[in-house]
């Protein structure tokens, strides 16, 4: 005896919650990093400003504006998720495995290139809060913000990859 309605649209929608109750949940780290960057949304663009312990004054251009460059964000973020990354954004781009675009989660760091073939010329990092969205610091005389990056065909012509920084940092690995 049947114990459960075998109606095409009903075993469809049974099918498809499982699969999103299968599907891995963000990382907890993930979620902290993007709660600890939402929390300076507004917050002044300062070229070379920012840190893990939050925002400073910067350099050049930044020295007399106190905030976060877009690295410095990203480096804040997951400093108060317990991961230590690097400063600059090209180097970033190694503090963890990366991940493919269809794969991501809050709180990866996407990554954009003045030429996407030369991972070299990584210019800006953003932080992925889901929905094609991400938090960042996009450039002198800005604000901390959350723009759609996957709908912005400016991003979308540089974008270069993403990372999911990780305690121990396993360089150039792929999840």
């Amino acid at each position: 005896m049947w114990q459960y309605n075998h109606a095409d649209w009903y075993v469809h929608k049974v099918l498809a919650l499982a699969a999103k109750y299968a599907a891995p949940a963000p990382s907890s780290r993930g979620v902290i990093a993007v709660r600890a960057a939402l929390r300076w949304l507004g917050t002044p663009y300062s070229w070379g400003g920012g840190g893990p312990s939050g925002p400073s004054y910067g350099i050049a251009q930044g020295s007399g504006i106190k905030g976060f460059d877009c690295s410095s964000l990203a480096q804040y973020a997951w400093a108060k998720a317990g991961v230590t990354i690097d400063r600059v954004a090209a180097d970033q781009y190694n503090d963890g495995p990366h991940v493919p675009r269809d794969a991501l989660q809050p709180g990866d760091l996407l990554f954009f290139a003045t030429n996407t073939s030369d991972l070299r010329t990584i210019h800006h990092v953003g932080i992925y809060l889901g929905r094609g969205r991400m938090v960042h610091a996009p450039q002198t005389g800005d604000v901390v913000r959350i723009s759609d990056f996957a709908h912005n065909a400016y991003r979308q012509s540089q974008y270069v990859g993403a990372t999911r920084p990780s305690p121990t940092n396993h360089h150039n690995s792929q999840v």
